[in-house]
């Protein structure tokens, strides 16, 4: 497959990701239902820069800011499949620096979340290892004369 459909593969399954993440934030989640430390979080607030907020608010705050950069990965992924079109090799560090992100974060998740998310970057960083490998086999494409 081409390089450009590899890195459409790769925005689709982190806008996936984005979509799973943001569904499981919706509720106040815990893997063990309500909890005394669930409570706690609901509970406890306390005075930042002038506003209150609990540990639950910045444990939601912190997951939706992940959902707005999962999101914004897959618009540039998608935009990385455009350029890769004619410049492959302009976008091999590019597809490098995603695969990298992708591996380490799996890693984060693997280590302090759960699989899910793991598995997704898993895939993820997979279809950008393609994506990385068919943008080496491409041409360069050379600028037209007189430009």
């Amino acid at each position: 497959m081409r390089t450009t459909v590899w890195l459409r593969i790769s925005a689709i399954i982190s806008l996936l990701f984005a979509v799973g993440h943001s569904l499981g934030g919706k509720q106040n989640w815990s893997p063990v239902a309500d909890n005394p430390v669930l409570q706690s979080m609901r509970a406890v607030h306390f005075d930042v820069m002038g506003v209150s907020r609990s540990y639950l608010d910045f444990y939601l705050g912190f997951g939706y800011s992940l959902t707005v950069s999962l999101l914004l990965q897959s618009v540039l992924l998608w935009i990385l499949s455009n350029l890769a079109r004619t410049h492959a090799e302009i976008a091999r560090p590019m597809i490098a620096a995603f695969a990298v992100a992708a591996v380490m974060s799996g890693l984060i998740a693997w280590r302090y979340i759960f699989p899910v998310p793991a598995l997704f970057s898993l895939v993820l960083c997979a279809a950008l290892v393609m994506a990385f490998v068919a943008a080496g086999r491409r041409p360069a494409v050379s600028a037209p004369s007189g430009a």
